[in-house]
């Protein structure tokens, strides 16, 4: 894909949107434009139904104090390594088969803050721009080069129970935007674990990504502190500069499927446009018709392996 055809031009202008809770300021184009209000947070914070506060420090932590983070020595890397030595993930989806989960050491392990295995939680690291783009209302795009695996963003915010998500959803109208997602992680005994984030008015600048069918950025749950996983988002090919970001709402990108399509439309709800623009695009924004449900029904059989916003 080439540089990103909507805006051209890009700015470093001063201003943050991420308030200064990044290491790197996220810039804002054109100037004097600014997206609708929000409160920033560089990670999940607990929304209403959370089963677990996603700050709480649940995991024990590993003791390489005098040893580097390796396979077999540390508790926190269950099977292989998780990232190369310039921090880019080794593994991308369903190139190696189903992916295995992903541990970072957390706040209690004796390793030090530079520890190879600390990636995710050192939040965002690469210069990325808010922009306004012609049809798809606000974007996300890169100042520099990105190479393939490494860490862009997390799409981080509240962190809800499913009736509270669920609520959410059915409060919409068919003008609103939609920033709730639904992560479905399918283990080997079979069973699915659930996550519910909105990041609508307390989130991150992941909130800011839009679809694309043939997407540049791939998510996978990464987990630091506890079960609740961080949503990463890492560059699932060389991303040129002035690029645009995207990624599969669906969740299908370099994902095993199970199942039949769960995107076809329920209850008689419209679809939205997709404009990706890319030669592969299914003309309508992936649709998961689970938090749609009556409150007397059971939710229908995730069909995602991983991701899906709803």
């Amino acid at each position: 894909m080439a540089a990103s055809e909507e805006e051209p031009e890009a700015s470093t202008e001063p201003l943050d949107i991420a308030c200064g809770l990044e290491d790197v300021p996220v810039s804002v184009w054109p100037p004097g434009a600014w997206p609708e209000p929000f409160q920033y947070t560089p990670a999940h914070v607990a929304g209403p139904g959370a089963d677990v506060d996603p700050a709480q420090i649940t995991f024990p932590g590993c003791l390489c104090r005098s040893r580097p983070c390796v396979p077999g020595a540390c508790t926190c890397l269950r099977q292989a390594e998780n990232y190369d030595a310039d921090t880019r993930l080794q593994l991308l989806g369903s190139v190696a088969g189903r992916a295995p989960p992903i541990f970072e050491c957390n706040a209690l392990c004796q390793c030090p803050e530079h520890c190879a295995n600390r990636v995710v939680q050192r939040g965002v690291q690469l210069r990325l721009q808010v922009f306004r783009t012609r049809r798809k209302g606000w974007g996300l795009r890169t100042l520099e080069f990105i190479p393939r695996g490494r860490f862009v963003c997390e799409y981080a915010g509240e962190v809800l129970g499913f009736s509270e998500a669920r609520r959410r959803i059915r409060l919409q109208t068919p003008r609103d935007a939609n920033y709730i997602i639904a992560v479905r992680e399918h283990a080997s005994n079979g069973q699915v674990m659930e996550t519910f984030v909105d990041p609508a008015h307390v989130g991150n600048v992941g909130r800011f990504l839009n679809h694309s069918c043939e997407p540049n950025l791939l998510m996978v749950p990464v987990r630091v502190d506890s079960m609740v996983p961080r949503l990463a988002l890492f560059a699932a090919k060389d991303i040129l500069p002035e690029e645009e970001l995207s990624y599969d709402y669906s969740g299908r990108f370099l994902n095993q499927m199970d199942g039949e399509d769960g995107e076809r439309p329920d209850n008689g709800k419209l679809r939205k446009p997709c404009y990706c623009g890319s030669k592969a695009c299914a003309a309508f924004l992936p649709y998961d018709g689970s938090l749609y449900c009556a409150p007397e029904q059971e939710p229908p059989p995730p069909h995602v392996s991983q991701g899906g916003k709803a």
